[in-house]
């Protein structure tokens, strides 16, 4: 059976019966009358306080004698697209610049308003906005590499430039020409056991990893753009595929240390103390007091702590890694619990040895 602590009872059974989408990857609800175990965000009715235990992970949910539920599907990374909208996703990415009808949503079997629904809970936006989103991400790497915008309107199946000028500075905030220059950051979800992340960058850098439902993830994201005066577009790369198997790796025990290169926008007090994040050992913790102490700046603990809530590199700058002086666990912006699970993982998988010298 998992280790790993666990919520306290009433707290989970709030969370379970409130269908808390904050604690999908914490726990595991398992239905005595029925004999299904669910994730915490199930749809389906809440059975009686009675009825239900909980689990650490699903595989301790199975080895008690519980069958996944069908509706939310607890043995699948929190985030998972449903099997019904799988088939469209895959057209998506392997033609991005098709424009979608409701009609071609109803003629695959699919009713556009249960489509609409799953984009805006998932990505905050409509299935054709998500479409618009990608195709004018790729007009603006075509006017980056030096096609004209009219030439690029009408690839994109813009029936007047003015139409594609004005949808593109809805997204971008400028006219096409303007904007030729400026940074473009690919956006893409990464699914993890702690839920989905948002991830950003180009092809040779990771500008920003955060958990999708951070509160002040939208306010960063706002940040970010403001000093680096890029856009963000859905979409992926080759770096971003990196950045997503060397997560899956982390999460399954076994990487340490992560290869993907990093650009974290910030004041030189920002990136001392991000840089001073990264020298923490896998499986250790410091105080805000250690790390202010590290940078030789002692009495800025306070300052610390907050570089550590502006850190836009979940994960990968370790800020879960920064305890109280005390040893308690304060505030993560992922929320408690998944600072709580971060850590114990890394601490199990250091007892365990599985990066020692073999050699040693």
């Amino acid at each position: 059976m998992n280790t790993r602590t666990l919520p306290g009872h009433e707290e989970m059974l709030r969370a379970f019966q409130n269908r808390s989408a904050r604690y999908d990857g914490v726990f595991f609800t398992g239905v005595r009358t029925t004999g299904i175990f669910c994730r915490p965000v199930c749809p389906a009715r809440k059975p009686k306080p009675q009825n239900v235990e909980f689990f650490a992970t699903a595989r301790d949910a199975l080895y008690s004698g519980y069958r996944p539920c069908r509706r939310c599907r607890p043995m699948e990374p929190a985030g998972s697209p449903p099997e019904w909208l799988r088939g469209l996703l895959a057209d998506l990415d392997a033609d991005p610049s098709r424009r979608w009808k409701d009609q071609d949503l109803r003629e695959r079997g699919l009713h556009p308003d249960r489509v609409r629904r799953w984009f805006q809970r998932h990505h905050g936006m409509t299935f054709h906005a998500y479409g618009r989103a990608r195709r004018l991400g790729l007009a603006l790497e075509q006017i980056r590499e030096g096609v004209g915008v009219s030439t690029t309107a009408y690839q994109h199946g813009y029936e007047s430039l003015s139409g594609f000028n004005e949808a593109f500075r809805q997204l971008v905030g400028d006219a096409p020409r303007s904007s030729a220059d400026g940074l473009v950051l690919q956006v893409t979800r990464v699914l993890t056991p702690l839920g989905p992340m948002i991830a950003g960058g180009t092809d040779e850098a990771l500008y920003f990893f955060e958990f999708s439902d951070r509160r002040r993830l939208e306010r960063q994201l706002d940040r970010l753009r403001a000093r680096l005066d890029c856009t963000l577009v859905p979409g992926g790369n080759l770096l971003l595929e990196r950045t997503a198997a060397e997560v899956a790796a982390y999460f399954a025990g076994s990487l340490q240390r992560f290869s993907v290169p990093l650009v974290a926008p910030g004041t030189d007090f920002q990136q001392s103390v991000w840089e001073e994040l990264r020298n923490i050992p896998f499986g250790e913790t410091r105080s805000y007091a250690d790390v202010a102490r590290a940078i030789g700046r002692p009495t800025a603990v306070r300052a610390v702590a907050r570089a550590n809530g502006d850190n836009r590199m979940a994960i990968f700058i370790p800020c879960h890694r920064v305890v109280g002086s005390d040893g308690r666990l304060t505030g993560y912006g992922g929320g408690l619990w998944r600072k709580q699970h971060l850590l114990d993982l890394e601490s199990g998988v250091s007892q365990a040895g599985l990066f020692a010298d073999p050699e040693s």
